[in-house]
């Protein structure tokens, strides 16, 4: 289970990097970050095959889509300079909270 909690980790990782090259990217005009965002969104969905091999499709989703909507809020706040005003920080902690939640009490999820 590590195994597949590394790949995971791996994937949200790659997801972050790819998002935030594809704000760059400008409609895929600019070929770096065009290639980055590609590569990055490659490397993530390998990455999430296997955690979806030994854990439920809606988890790995869950854990995915949850976590890499923080990171890429909290990347966008402080290296984009975008705010975030008092809804979205509760609204990323409700996220965060689910993810936490699913972790620690799901028994769907194989600990």
């Amino acid at each position: 289970m590590l195994k597949a909690y590394a790949f995971l980790v791996a994937a949200i990782v790659a997801e972050v990097i790819a998002t935030t090259a594809l704000a760059r990217a400008e409609g895929f005009t600019r070929l770096w970050p065009s290639v980055l965002t590609v590569a990055g969104y490659i490397v993530a969905f390998w990455c999430l095959s296997f955690p979806l091999r030994v854990m439920p499709t809606g988890v790995v989703y869950a854990i995915w889509s949850g976590l890499g909507i923080v990171l890429i809020a909290l990347v966008a706040f402080f290296w984009a300079k975008q705010a975030l005003d008092g809804a979205a920080i509760a609204g990323l902690g409700l996220i965060l909270a689910g993810v936490l939640v699913i972790n620690l009490f799901s028994r769907s999820v194989g600990h």
